[in-house]
């Protein structure tokens, strides 16, 4: 068998430290699982999903004869890790695509790494049912720790034959075959808010659902407050796009741009301003690489305490570095947090003076203004 080293992939553009990763055993019974299959394969019908950093992407590729795989990561950041590691490794021949028919027609091998959401896996399975060959299989694997009955109930409403396999290294995989399409798609789901006055719209992997989380309700209660002289706005992580949508129509004079890694989100958020009938820009990018130096008067974060399945501070610590930079000096980035987090310091120094505008046992609302 072909070799490749799975520890020379790394996270970047991802945070990157000791106790991160960018595999793990996981990955390694999804590929062993699926060796059959892959190899039997003919180019075309191999479709990756969930993919964190290219371990499955490129181990197939690599070890299992795998050609043309078609590959979709909700994450942009993810799907820049696979780029960078696939130049490293010098391994290729794939492709990333949108969620839907093109990702899937013709499909008869489907890689998956579980999602950490049930909305999320609802609508992967709905859409693989849907389009993939009716004799594909679905290899679903993640750790143990991580993966729960229900898993299987949802893939079981989509598929006729849902098995698991044994447990290795704290992993496991679930097959599904014989997929059963749905008459019509769950997906994306829509919401009238009544506090609000908004509808909001989400796909299965986007942050909340169609529901207005507590720290998007707290930086809500202060839209008037940000900086009165403001012109350009960013909601940075913008999940569902309700933080974009309500600026833009309370405050018209605002150009708002909405960025998120996630693909469900890009498209939620476009869906939510739309059916608010809201006009905004929505980007998808690895935080805001795509944005120049201080181009805004205002950016607006919710920003995530985990990366993956790990807590971790350095998503927000990197998500406050990105705010700096494309804010104008004066400038302010208000910033919605847990209160047993301690973001206030760190914000102080890669932003500028920070103060408290309001803090409940559950969330605290920082603005800084940028030097």
């Amino acid at each position: 068998m072909p070799d490749f080293d799975f520890t020379a992939l790394r996270r970047f553009p991802d945070v990157e430290a000791d106790n991160l990763f960018a595999y793990d055993a996981s990955d390694h019974l999804i590929l062993d699982e699926a060796a059959d299959d892959l190899h039997a394969a003919a180019p075309g019908e191999v479709v990756v999903i969930g993919d964190r950093y290219g371990a499955l992407t490129l181990g197939a590729l690599a070890l299992h004869d795998a050609a043309d795989i078609r590959t979709h990561q909700d994450s942009y950041t993810g799907e820049l890790a696979l780029q960078n590691n696939a130049a490293a490794t010098g391994v290729t021949g794939f492709r990333s695509l949108d969620l839907g028919e093109e990702l899937l027609t013709g499909s008869r091998v489907v890689l998956m790494q579980m999602p950490k959401s049930l909305s999320e896996l609802d609508e992967v399975a709905e859409t693989i049912a849907r389009f993939a060959d009716p004799s594909v299989t679905v290899f679903a694997g993640g750790r143990l720790k991580h993966m729960s009955i229900a898993m299987n109930e949802v893939l079981g409403r989509h598929f006729g034959d849902v098995r698991a396999s044994l447990g290795r290294q704290k992993s496991r995989v679930i097959r599904a075959r014989d997929p059963r399409p749905s008459a019509e798609s769950a997906w994306p789901q829509r919401a009238y808010l009544d506090e609000l006055g908004l509808w909001v719209v989400a796909h299965g992997a986007a942050f909340a659902g169609p529901k207005l989380d507590l720290g998007t309700r707290e930086l809500l209660r202060h839209l008037d407050e940000m900086n009165p002289d403001a012109r350009t706005a960013v909601d940075l992580g913008c999940g569902t796009g309700l933080l974009a949508t309500a600026l833009a129509r309370t405050r018209p004079e605002l150009a708002v741009l909405a960025t998120d890694t996630s693909a469900a989100a890009v498209a939620s958020t476009r869906a939510t301003a739309e059916a608010n009938e809201v006009a905004i820009t929505v980007r998808r990018d690895d935080g805001l690489s795509q944005q120049p130096d201080a181009c805004a008067d205002l950016v607006l974060l919710n920003p995530p305490f985990h990366t993956g399945s790990t807590v971790h501070a350095g998503v927000a610590l990197r998500l406050f570095e990105e705010a700096a930079r494309v804010l104008k000096p004066g400038g302010e980035l208000w910033t919605v947090y847990n209160s047993h987090l301690t973001y206030r310091p760190a914000l102080y120094r890669i932003v500028g003076g920070t103060r408290q505008v309001s803090r409940t046992p559950k969330f605290t609302v920082t603005v800084s203004t940028a030097r």
